[in-house]
């Protein structure tokens, strides 16, 4: 009966595990399933996926279109096909652009690796797509050697701006210097004191708006060194010249001119200059008008912006600057990091520009993305050119139309609207049912591992407590971490567009376009989730090692000071590795309010995970990543060392290894494989693009990774001999102390009710049955 204890034990703990394994799975299943019956029910999109054709993309209710394509799915051509001219190829090039040859200038040449030509494909005046001659540069020509030209602009305008404008035909790969350079060579074709001719100065806007397309960086650099004005300078010309132009327009891929002639008109008079969307984000697609002697702003929903100018009767001419970005305003307080287009609308009269009967009305429609962003915050402001930087002087908010940003100056400039955004994070739900019972059994698991760890530390006179109960600790303080601090308790701020007001009495400058609401205490948490999540990996790794020294090199002894050194590296590595990590990311993002962002994700409190262009750089990558595939792989190499040559071997000169059921090898090589933490392996096929099989992978690591705690507990701990001994005393005394309290109560209430009929003489004789014998009495007394 002895032998049966142990056996009836090891039964009911395999019934157990494999009943828990069926729940979480039948769970994982029916998780599944209705998963699959909510993305089947689903409504259907309103517009299908497919419905923009040729890389459009669906906003606001209509397709926006590459600027190749056009029409009400972009599926009409808007562009002239590969072509060649005067031996030069040059490849499709859209309408309104100018396209670049594919010879370039040679390696031994001043401008060496720059295109030779350029071409342009326009609309004729019969509505058809055709192409223009080519314009052919000079390769002994550069930027550079162009400024010091323009002393000649009075005479050579029009070569002068037509290198410039090859020059800069491929924006990107201009640089700092050649922004610098061009900007201070078309600025002077402007100037009209320089007496350029009509063509260069038209040429010359082409030219800004090739410039507009640099990049970012480049720009703010060459703001940084700008010490001769040169930005300043251009914008001021480029106002002046909007004056000169008649009723005529210059439309260009990034920049649009109106003048408006009022010489004639009598009186004050008001005009409204307004731009309309196109098929892309070009300015060429787009429409223009302007209206005179209105009184009032008109937006409709094709409006991108909309400007209304009051003049007085001195007004001869006024003109408007159109700009498709900022990248020519660069702000010293307003730091924009999304690539939300940023318009600027100039406004100019033949006046005194401090005219107090002038004033200014806009309205502006904010392109941003509308399923990650929410807008925040906005400001009025103008282009200040004493302090080169925005301003909102004179300038305030106007409750406009509906879907509108509407502003009020009463003075004439350079207009913007600053826009602060907030992004909408897609927070997820709470820890499913599946993930908190595996963690609970995990907690649970490795809590009673600890205790008997501890506890019976001496009867089994094992070395390998510390590394246990090490292990553990770290891995027991990750799943209480993670069970109740993962969650960001930005959650529970998280507010719709609909929810924000806006105070259009503050019309207070901006800093920055975009916000965070910041919260040290999820930054805080997810340093404490990557430090103890990677203890634990690192005291896998030591403990394999000590596995190793302890059955592969069994008979050489453990190095000296085995255990302090080992401590030392399990709790102390990962926290100088989080330390570091911590450091390096407040020492370069510090000045940011938000660098933990950089450092941790806002959805939930863990570890960044960047996009993949900047995936090598990341904390991410070098602080955990790396790390853990280190020892992964030295774990699974140990594992499958000690698999091979201790747990499978079969020596026939030794009787014990002969006796080892295959069970238990199987059991022992499971035990190993838990405490390397081997089944971490499974999170690396949750890669695959695959959503079925990567869903199924996602559920066998849940299964496996979640229950860790659990597996450690059952192998290191119910398996053992002491503690089914002492399980199965303690089994026997539960057994013998029920079946004790269930038969005293029985009896006890038999004697109540002798008793009590006892009491009833009459019925005494007709329940004689239910007398209790002696040997009750004695018992119940």
């Amino acid at each position: 009966m002895a032998r049966c204890r142990p056996c009836d034990l090891r039964v009911l703990v395999a019934v157990a595990c494999g009943l828990l394994t069926a729940i979480i799975l039948g769970l994982g299943i029916w998780r599944t399933v209705i998963r699959i019956q909510r993305v089947t029910v689903a409504p259907p999109s309103s517009t299908p996926a497919v419905f923009c054709r040729n890389g459009g993309t669906w906003e606001n209710g209509r397709c926006i279109c590459t600027e190749e394509w056009k029409g009400l799915r972009c599926t009409i051509a808007n562009f002239c096909e590969n072509s060649t001219y005067m031996g030069f190829t040059f490849a499709r090039i859209p309408v309104g652009r100018y396209g670049t040859s594919l010879e370039t200038c040679d390696k031994n040449t001043l401008n060496a690796g720059s295109p030779i030509a350029i071409r342009l494909c326009n609309v004729s005046i019969y509505g058809e797509i055709e192409l223009q001659n080519a314009t052919i540069g000079n390769c002994n020509e550069n930027l550079e050697t162009l400024e010091n030209q323009i002393v000649n602009i009075t005479v050579d305008s029009k070569n002068i701006s037509a290198e410039a404008q090859v020059l800069t035909s491929d924006a990107s790969k201009l640089t700092a210097e050649n922004i610098t350079s061009a900007t201070k060579v078309v600025g002077q074709i402007f100037n009209a004191s320089r007496k350029a001719e009509p063509e260069a100065k038209k040429v010359a806007v082409t030219t800004v708006s090739q410039l507009l397309d640099a990049s970012e960086d480049a720009f703010q650099r060459a703001a940084a060194t700008d010490n001769d004005n040169a930005f300043t300078t251009l914008i001021e010309q480029m106002e002046n010249y909007s004056l000169t132009l008649g009723n005529e327009s210059v439309m260009e891929p990034n920049i649009a001119i109106q003048s408006v002639n009022l010489e004639g008109s009598e009186g004050s008079t008001k005009i409204r200059y307004s731009v309309f969307r196109g098929s892309s984000e070009s300015l060429v697609s787009c429409s223009t008008s302007v209206d005179t002697n209105v009184d009032r702003l008109d937006p409709d929903g094709r409006t991108q912006l909309q400007i209304l100018l009051s003049t007085n009767k001195s007004t001869k001419a006024c003109g408007f600057v159109l700009y498709q970005n900022n990248k020519l305003f660069q702000s010293k307080t307003f730091t924009a990091k999304s690539n939300f287009s940023q318009k600027i609308i100039s406004s100019k009269v033949n006046e005194n520009d401090q005219d107090q009967t002038l004033s200014v009305e806009m309205v502006f429609s904010p392109k941003y993305n509308q399923k990650e962003y929410q807008l925040h915050a906005y400001a009025c402001v103008y282009w200040n050119f004493l302090t080169k930087d925005w301003d909102t002087y004179g300038c305030s908010k106007d409750k406009g139309t509906d879907g509108f940003l509407g502003c009020r100056c009463n003075h004439t400039t350079n207009f913007a609207v600053l826009m602060t955004f907030k992004k909408d994070y897609k927070y997820p739900e709470s820890l499913d049912i599946l993930s908190n019972i595996g963690c609970a059994l995990s907690i649970t698991g490795l809590a009673l591992t600890i205790i008997f760890q501890i506890v019976t530390r001496k009867v089994r006179k094992t070395s390998v407590t510390w590394v246990m109960v090490s292990l553990c600790t770290s891995m027991l303080i990750f799943n209480l971490i993670f069970v109740f601090g993962i969650e960001n308790s930005n959650k529970n701020l998280n507010t719709r567009e609909s929810d924000i007001d806006i105070d259009f009495d503050d019309n207070q400058m901006l800093t920055e376009d975009t916000i965070e609401t910041p919260n040290p205490s999820c930054t805080v948490i997810a340093a404490f989730l990557h430090y103890f999540l990677l203890a634990t990996f690192t005291w896998s790794g030591l403990s394999a090692s000590q596995l190793y020294f302890l059955l592969i090199r069994a008979m050489k002894p453990l190095p000296p000071h085995f255990i302090i050194f080992i401590s030392l590296i399990g709790w102390g590595v990962p926290a100088i590795v989080v330390a570091i990590t911590v450091g390096i990311i407040y020492s370069q993002s510090g000045s940011n309010s938000h660098w933990e962002l950089d450092y941790r994700q806002e959805e939930i409190c863990w570890l960044a995970i960047p996009n993949n262009n900047d995936f090598i750089k990341s904390p991410f990558l070098w602080s955990f990543l790396i790390p853990t595939i280190i020892i992964l792989i030295s774990n699974v190499v140990i594992f499958i060392v000690i698999t091979i040559k201790v747990l499978w071997k079969n020596n026939q000169n030794l009787t014990s290894t002969k006796k080892v059921s295959s069970l238990k090898k199987i059991l022992s090589t499971l035990s190993i494989a838990v405490v390397f933490g081997v089944t971490w392996i499974l999170s690396y096929f949750m890669l695959i693009n695959d959503d079925d099989i990567r869903i199924v992978f996602s559920y066998v690591f849940c299964l496996f990774n979640t229950t860790q705690g659990l597996q450690i507990f059952i192998l290191y701990t119910v398996r053992t001999k002491i503690f089914q001994s002492e399980a199965s005393k303690v089994w026997k005394s539960l057994s013998s102390s029920v079946g004790r309290v269930k038969s005293l109560p029985s009896l006890r209430l038999r004697v109540r009710m002798y008793n009590m009929l006892r009491s009833l003489p009459a019925l005494h004789e007709s329940f004689r049955l239910l007398e209790p014998s002696e040997v009750i009495e004695e018992t119940t007394l």
